[in-house]
């Protein structure tokens, strides 16, 4: 909120994106303000993949619960959007890069003067004089750093982004070297962003460092990606000797490598007890105790290969010479463990008879050990019967918890999950199982109903399967997910009629999204049982039924794009019209839809629609007051005047498909906008005449927000359907209006290309009406593009010789001039030409023009049709060629 604040006080135009504005031509806290923005956006998603350790959930409070899921949904909805904007913010920064001007911010002085005198502050602030300083250099060298952190993240899914996460790390470093300790604004975590520099040299060496030996850590990396083991064993057994790589580092690879061998790849298991035991020799060395894991890997199951290895990593890793009494010491000590730890006296032998075991120990303190070794009780063989997995090995019971939750979390499979629950639950009932992830995710609308079952394990159950049944089904995987739906209706249908009905629900709205996304998308209708299970959710009346306002959603939203228009009009209920927002603008749609053919008088519907649409885009005029008297700068940005709000409704109308259902939306969208007042170029659409053409009460509607939805929907519409030349005129038109005429000019062309079999058949009246011809125009002059004006002037019912003749007249144009002189037919514009070369002594030019005027077919003696074909070829002709130009 503060960010949108300083962006409306900097001036920054709404509705406009960041990365359509040239930073260069802006007043300078205008640019800052939007660079904040940006790099805060651009923070605020590197800082939401950094892992976050979860607090300890104490007993469940279901508004405190409740609380914290509203603030979660609030923080993922903003991060949606951020990253949904990640790529403009991205391109903005990257253009402040290439600015060479010191830049200002806001400071409490200029607020004040705001607030008293915006002109004032505003002809200040364009002079560069208002507000704080921030030097260029300091400006270059945070933004490299925000660049360097958000293209190191994108590392992990493009590994292209960490040679740019490399080059503007570095970059960085040369501008914290330059600007030094004079720096007054540029605080930059120096610790950091060693460490990032240090991981971009092993993720994407230099081609110095590539010359010169590489770290031990480059080594690693290159050798785990590239799958070669035996050559990381190596490395480990040098930097036994050389103690380069940190502890930390080697046991994270350990873990790893024995992650990717839990997975099923068994060839890894050998290569897990080798980097083991090279880890553990270093810990020996170190002094540190020896980890249950490696006597595992070990005793329980002893062989020839394994002691052979063990005893080539100890040989290689001490020095006898120089190696000192301690280091010396903690060697022996290790190999007499090793030894008391072996059942099998054959091993035993094998390393006694070794030539470091001989060097280390004395001659009595060999043969104690093997009298000792000798006369031991005898204890039970592990080998006798070998381990199958890892899983099977022995251990405390907080180990094992721990693989059980770990495997609860990776199944979804609903009778293996309730499997772990009850043995989860044999070990302990202290904990609940259902916070193990918290990716496991349930309304907070049905979380209060699950949480509130009595018995521990049918809540754990009930509530682990509903959440990834949702993860499911947001992930498209929905044969899992109707498997795990399945087996919680069948478990809740036992005890509660609530969440039965809950999951019927919630099965009714995974049926909707599998028919969408399978044969839906091909236009194969839903099966009749679908429709009639969906009518039955909207009619349902069953009193204290936890709802999620979703489903509603979907439902109505499914008999729109399905041409359920009759039943939406005739047969929905009516305490359903008063109770569910979603169906009442459901049935003025498709109520709309149906009156759309007859006279203008009987389109009653068309007016409730748009009266319903009004409010939900108006706001309250209600002006807060500070302490000091001031009028709060914070506007009302969401209605509660009308049905919903104004996101809902546009989330809802992204969930429909049905092209004569968001064609009167949008119509409808298009026509609000251009009733505002301060309207120059209104936008055209299909359907527009069926709405009023005024509002009682014009300043209660936030225009802004208006505007906003419209570049929304013929975003999304033309997501649907790119070749609907109704919205790509709208799109052009919006690109007229906000005086982007190449973009405007691109769209105008694709109308008319894609409703033509590109230009070769003629384009119909109806989609270049003179209005868009005109808009043409206008774009191609704005653009200094005058034979193209001309040539246009001929598109029109009536020529328009005044444009024509004075756009000729230019002699600065842009275009090819000359060349186009083939795609004119009208004679009359020819003579003018002949004549205007002649006259500035041109003579080749009019050479070219009376050759134009000479062609047989423009002869005025001509029939009708040869004339008509003439005209129509050279139209062809040049909307192709515009076409290559602004395509």
């Amino acid at each position: 909120m503060l960010l949108n604040e300083l962006l409306c006080i900097s001036k920054v135009p709404p509705g406009t994106k960041h990365v359509d504005m040239d930073l260069a031509t802006l007043p300078p806290t205008t640019a800052m303000a939007i660079l904040l923005y940006n790099r805060w956006a651009i923070r605020t998603i590197v800082q939401s993949s950094f892992p976050v350790k979860q607090a300890k959930p104490g007993p469940p409070q279901l508004n405190v619960m409740n609380q914290i899921q509203q603030e979660k949904e609030l923080t993922e909805n903003i991060l949606k959007v951020l990253k949904e904007q990640a790529a403009d913010s991205i391109l903005v920064l990257e253009a402040a890069l290439k600015l060479n001007k010191d830049l200002y911010v806001h400071t409490m002085r200029t607020l004040d003067l705001l607030a008293m005198e915006p002109g004032m502050v505003n002809g200040e602030a364009e002079s560069s004089a208002a507000g704080l300083k921030i030097r260029t250099e300091e400006l270059h060298c945070q933004v490299c750093y925000d660049l360097g952190a958000v293209y190191f993240q994108q590392g992990s899914t493009n590994s292209a982004a960490y040679e740019n996460a490399r080059e503007k790390f570095f970059r960085t470093k040369e501008l914290m070297a330059e600007i030094g300790l004079s720096s007054l604004h540029c605080t930059i975590d120096e610790k950091r962003l060693a460490g990032y520099c240090q991981a971009c040299d092993v993720l994407v060496p230099s081609s110095e460092s590539t010359t010169q030996q590489l770290t031990p850590y480059s080594q690693v990396h290159i050798c785990l990606r590239s799958g070669n083991y035996q050559e990381v064993i190596q490395i480990f057994i040098e930097d036994n000797f050389t103690f380069s790589l940190p502890v930390q580092f080697r046991q994270s690879v350990l873990r790893e490598l024995f992650q990717k061998a839990q997975q099923g790849n068994e060839a890894l298991d050998e290569i897990c007890f080798k980097i083991c035991a090279c880890n553990t020799v270093r810990d020996v060395l170190e002094g540190r105790t020896i980890s249950v894991q490696f006597n595992q890997l070990l005793f329980l199951r002893p062989n020839k290969e394994k002691i052979d290895f063990l005893l080539e990593v100890c040989l290689r890793s001490i020095n006898l010479e120089k190696a000192s009494e301690s280091l010396r010491g903690n060697m022996a000590a290790f190999l007499k463990n090793v030894c008391l730890g072996l059942e099998d006296l054959q091993y035993v032998f094998m390393i006694s008879s070794h030539e470091l075991f001989i060097t280390l120990l004395k001659d009595e303190e060999r043969k104690q050990l093997v009298d000792q070794m000798r006369k031991r009780s005898p204890r039970i063989n592990l080998c006798i019967n070998p381990v199958t997995s890892f899983y099977d090995i022995p251990a405390s019971a907080s180990v094992n918890i721990g693989q059980l939750e770990h495997q609860l979390i990776l199944s979804v499979d609903p009778w293996r999950i309730r499997q772990i629950l009850i043995e989860l639950h044999g070990m302990t009932s202290e904990r609940q199982f259902w916070t193990v992830s918290n990716k496991w995710e349930v309304p907070s609308v049905y979380s209060g109903v699950i949480l509130g079952i009595k018995d521990n394990l049918t809540r754990d159950l009930v509530y682990i399967l509903m959440a990834k049944g949702l993860h499911c089904s947001a992930v498209k995987d929905f044969p899992h997910a109707k498997q795990l739906f399945a087996a919680c209706l069948e478990l809740v249908t036992e005890f509660s009629p609530k969440l039965r009905q809950v999951m019927l629900n919630e099965m009714l709205l995974l049926d909707i999204h599998t028919h969408e996304a399978g044969v839906g998308q091909t236009g194969e209708r839903p099966p009749s049982d679908l429709i009639s299970r969906v009518r039955g959710y909207l009619e349902m009346r069953l009193p204290d039924i936890p709802l999620r306002q979703v489903v509603a959603e979907e439902c109505v939203a499914f008999m729109l794009n399905w041409r359920e228009n009759e039943y939406l009009t005739l047969q929905v209920p009516a305490f359903l019209l008063q109770n569910n927002p979603y169906v009442k603008l459901g049935q003025l749609l498709a109520a709309t839809c149906k009156e759309l053919p007859g006279p203008k008088e009987s389109r009653r519907t068309a007016k409730d629609l748009w009266e319903v649409v009004v409010q939900i885009c108006s706001v309250s005029n209600q002006h807060k007051r500070g302490n000091d008297g001031r009028i709060s700068l914070i506007k009302q940005r969401e209605s509660t005047l009308g049905i919903m709000y104004r996101s809902e409704l546009l989330s809802f109308i992204k969930k429909l498909r049905e092209p004569l259902v968001l064609t009167i939306i949008l119509s409808l969208f298009v026509k609000l906008h251009n009733v505002r007042e301060d309207i120059v170029n209104d936008i055209t659409a299909e359907h527009i005449s069926i709405w009023p053409s005024s509002i009682p009460n014009l300043q209660s509607v936030d225009f802004e927000a208006v505007a906003i939805t419209v570049k929304e929907l013929v975003r999304y519409t033309l997501s649907i359907n790119p070749n609907n030349h109704s919205w790509l005129i709208i799109q052009a038109d919006i690109y007229f209006a906000t005086n982007q005429y190449s973009a405007a000019l691109h769209y105008y062309l694709q109308a008319g290309a894609v409703c033509s079999d590109f230009f070769n058949k003629a384009v119909p009246p109806d989609v270049y009406t003179d209005q868009v011809i005109k808009r043409m125009i206008k774009c191609c002059s704005l653009l200094n593009c005058h034979t193209q004006v001309a040539i246009l002037c001929q598109f029109l019912r009536e020529v328009d010789y005044k444009t024509a003749f004075k756009s000729l007249q230019e002699q600065n144009s842009h275009d090819a001039m000359d060349s186009y002189y083939d795609y004119i037919w009208d004679v009359t514009i020819l003579e003018y030409l002949t004549y205007l070369h002649h006259k500035r002594g041109e003579t080749d030019k009019r050479q070219i023009a009376i050759k134009a005027i000479g062609q047989t077919e423009l002869n005025a003696s001509n029939p009708e049709e040869v004339l008509q074909l003439a005209a129509q070829r050279r139209k062809k002709k040049f909307l192709q060629a515009m076409a290559k130009l602004y395509f």
